[in-house]
């Protein structure tokens, strides 16, 4: 294996990068969804208040309005489950108005059911909730087909970004997709040059599905990055154990069959829920945390007069890179901005302040401004920096599954730390060792499992391989 040293530039210029960045669709989608919760919920309580002055002459009627608010719940819960608020129903506005209209239904009879075993039948004008119901449907089925037009004129129908890289296979002619040149970009699948990880990272970055076309010898390696990048990836191909696949999608306007090899750690909901965490837990955390934050770096701006902070460029999710903050805690002549010496006990390089927080992990705590933008979560695989080392190899020559703990943002801590696994890495059995505990924490994320990590990080943060 040739050896990769991180300190040279990539081979292409980052601007021919940037140009080809996707903006991200996906907000674009959730506030389309937002749109048509918050619209159909206005209908819903529009159209009984309407059905009510039809039939009974008043506005918003007592009666009519109690079943509409009986009705709406039930109908968000069941059109969230059914795609009603989906890709799809973007994509389809029949497919939307089919999905609505199950769900309008099954509210109806739901909310019926259980007024006949409540007894309370009575509450509601059947005539006016029929009318109601009736005028809802006209509502909904008119605002899904608006959407439609909405999305056609303004985003020109295109809901999704689609990449497809070309590496010499067959081709795939998508007209609704972006397609890029591997040997243009100098992508290699069988390369570990992070560079060109980093490279690919960006140009991955907000794509909702990629395609990979590509000569048969090269497309397990393609399979093991687009599984490291936590992407949603298939490979033009026939079905291939060996790749790993987990579904096969035909295109049969293209005459084209790909494999489906990954599809990304986390779905949208869990996506929400985990950031969701991430920024109420790092703001409340600088809140509460900010008397300590300021007397540390009064301390080391007092010690030697150097810079409180240490950037270091370190990889993160898609193995791109991006600048993490700690408190420095080494001397401003002797900082190790590559990583590629680990510290040690009683290292020469550590100042006395760097030396307290670094056995208290307080010089990790500025970390929570990495979190706030989005480059970091409360918990997840830590970060290494380009020139970490275990017996003398970069981390992805001891194994190359390392590329697969960055499916994930990394995190301020992880499963690894609380099992101990945290210093220097003089063996290759301590970098394996974090590797097994990321690549686990990955496979079965939970919140309940994020929520007892940072419990159990209280319980570690003075630890004996702190230093």
């Amino acid at each position: 294996m040739n050896r990769v040293t991180p300190k040279l530039p990539g081979s292409v210029r980052n601007e021919n990068v940037e140009r080809n960045l996707a903006p991200s669709l996906e907000r674009r989608r959730l506030r389309a969804y937002a749109l048509m919760m918050l619209a159909d919920g206005l209908l819903i309580f529009f159209a009984f208040a309407l059905a009510g002055w039809v039939w009974e002459a008043v506005w918003a009627h007592p009666r009519t309005m109690l079943a509409a608010n009986a009705l709406l719940p039930v109908y968000y819960t069941i059109a969230l489950y059914n795609g009603s608020y989906g890709l799809t129903a973007l994509s389809d506005w029949l497919f939307a108005v089919r999905k609505a209209m199950v769900g309008l239904a099954i509210s109806a009879g739901l909310i019926n059911l259980i007024a006949f075993y409540a007894k309370s039948n009575d509450d509601f004008s059947r005539a006016s909730v029929t009318l109601a119901l009736l005028f809802t449907a006209i509502f909904v089925i008119t605002l899904r087909r608006a959407m439609a037009l909405l999305i056609r004129r303004r985003w020109k129908g295109r809901i999704i970004n689609r990449l497809v890289i070309d590496d010499g296979g067959s081709g795939f002619p998508s007209p609704d997709a972006v397609v890029i040149s591997a040997a243009e970009y100098r992508l290699d699948p069988a390369s570990h040059d992070p560079f060109m990880l980093d490279r690919l990272g960006k140009l991955l970055r907000n794509q909702d599905h990629v395609v990979i076309s590509c000569p048969r010898e090269r497309r397990e390696q393609w399979a093991f990055l687009l599984k490291s990048a936590g992407v949603y990836g298939e490979i033009v191909s026939e079905p291939a154990q060996s790749l790993g696949a987990v579904g096969v999608h035909h295109y049969d306007a293209l005459d084209r069959t790909t494999l489906v090899v990954s599809t990304g750690p986390l779905g949208l909901r869990a996506r929400i829920t985990k950031r969701a965490f991430d920024t109420l837990a790092a703001a409340g955390g600088l809140l509460v945390l900010s008397p300590i934050l300021i007397a540390v770096a009064v301390a080391i701006k007092l010690e030697d007069g150097g810079p409180v902070l240490f950037v270091q460029r370190r990889l993160g999710r898609g193995n791109q890179f991006f600048d993490m903050y700690k408190f420095r805690s080494m001397r401003v002549e002797k900082l190790d901005h590559d990583g590629s010496r680990s510290a040690a006990r009683d290292d020469d390089r550590i100042t006395r302040i760097g030396a307290f927080i670094r056995r208290t992990s307080i010089d990790e705590l500025p970390q929570l401004l990495n979190v706030l933008k989005g480059d970091m979560s409360i918990v997840g695989p830590r970060p290494h920096a380009l020139g970490s080392q275990a017996n003398n190899k970069f981390f992805w020559e001891v194994d190359r599954k390392y590329w697969q703990r960055h499916s994930l943002k990394p995190g301020l801590t992880g499963l690894a730390q609380v099992r101990g696994h945290r210093g220097a890495t003089e063996l290759e059995k301590d970098l394996t060792d974090r590797l097994q505990s990321d690549l686990e924490y990955i496979a079965d994320w939970s919140l309940l499992r994020d929520l007892e990590i940072v419990l159990r990080t209280l319980m570690v943060l003075k630890h004996e391989n702190a230093y």
